[in-house]
Parts: structure tokens; sequence; C-alpha cells
């Protein structure tokens, strides 16, 4: 099976407002595995891998974001992809 990986960098108000919690949800409703993470300088970060289709869905999810995001541009680009991950999991560190 053909996987797509992205790793994105989502800028705006996107910390404070559930949106680490909005993706893991949206990702797991789509079947996508890999993470999120707040990072120091207010974006958030996605690695996302799964079936294309569904990966290209979260990454325009992540362009509208969580209901009390702002989000003003997300940075993206494809990867090789890992076949390591097994779920979507926030990470906190």
């Amino acid at each position: 099976m053909d996987k797509k990986c992205i790793h994105a960098i989502v800028h705006g108000r996107v910390q404070g407002v559930y949106f680490r919690d909005y993706t893991r949800r949206e990702a797991q409703r789509l079947g996508v595995c890999g993470w999120v993470r707040n990072l120091i300088d207010g974006t958030v970060e996605v690695v996302a891998e799964g079936v294309p289709e569904d990966v290209d869905s979260l990454l325009s999810w992540l362009h509208k974001g969580s209901p009390m995001s702002e989000v003003t541009a997300v940075d993206a680009v494809e990867e090789p992809p890992d076949n390591h991950f097994s779920s979507f999991v926030i990470r906190y560190a």
C-alpha cells in the first residue's frame, strides 16, 4: 500500500485553542498516524502519515483548524514515509 507523509508547521493563533486535540481527533477519524506538538515559537508541528488521500484531507483541515483557532499559514513538505507510526498522538516535548 502506498503511503504519504507530510511534515507541517501551522502558524497563527493555534496554541491554547485545543488545536492539538482537534488535530488528533481529525487524524484518528481519517485513519492517519503520526503526531502533533506545540513549538516554543507559538506554532504547531504536525507529522502525518497514511493513505495519500487521507493525509491530503488532514492537510486541508490544518488550513482551517479547530473552531477557536485562526490559522494564517501552513508550511508543509512531503517526506518519505517512516512506516513506524501505529496511531496519532499529542507530543508534549
